[in-house]
């Protein structure tokens, strides 16, 4: 009984997976390969201001996008601990963030209607060095995020400079694009 529960399981998980990389490549990118590069998302648009929120992190402290305005330029990454293409997008972003030099460069992790234990528990066993927001949907709800993961890049004046939908495993013009707003 365990093995076919585990076999359910692990099918369940890979129809899952297919289904999620079926709605990022066919249904938002309009077609197949990495991630997207769309130029709005819902109300969000490259070249306007990033919509405002609050929200609390894992360790119950209230943080606002506005807190970095004037002071670091801000990766919002919408994301689950259950996503496999998050997981893989997670490591190259440790990656950036440890490339990143200044202190100019924060990443906001906004963990979708997980708890924060949950969060905290993947985030601390993976040693990455994000801070890590709980959306209970409305920030999810205000970018326009239909699809995880999703990436919006905010530069210091609080601009959106850059939107990824899905994983895409080419950061090069993620990493050039932080490396020209932060030494600017």
């Amino acid at each position: 009984m365990g093995r076919v529960m585990f076999a359910i399981a692990l099918i369940l998980f890979a129809a899952g997976t297919l289904w999620i990389n079926y709605k990022v490549k066919v249904d938002i990118q309009g077609g197949g390969g990495g991630g997207s590069h769309p130029t709005e998302m819902g109300h969000v648009k490259v070249g306007q201001p990033a919509p405002t929120f609050s929200a609390l992190d894992v360790s119950n402290r209230m943080v606002s996008l506005a807190d970095y305005r004037g002071r670091k330029v801000v990766l919002l990454d919408f994301w689950a601990t259950w996503c496999g293409p998050c997981r893989m997008e997670m490591v190259e972003l440790q990656s950036l963030l440890d490339k990143s030099k200044g202190g100019k460069f924060e990443i906001l992790s906004l963990d979708q209607q997980e708890s924060s234990n949950q969060a905290a528990a993947f985030i601390n066993r993976k040693k990455y060095g994000f801070h890590v927001l709980l959306d209970d949907g409305q920030v999810s709800a205000k970018y326009g995020v239909r699809a995880i993961p999703t990436l919006v890049l905010v530069d210091t004046n609080g601009v959106v400079r850059w939107l990824q939908v899905g994983y895409s495993p080419n950061s090069d013009e993620l990493s050039n694009t932080v490396k020209n707003l932060t030494e600017h």
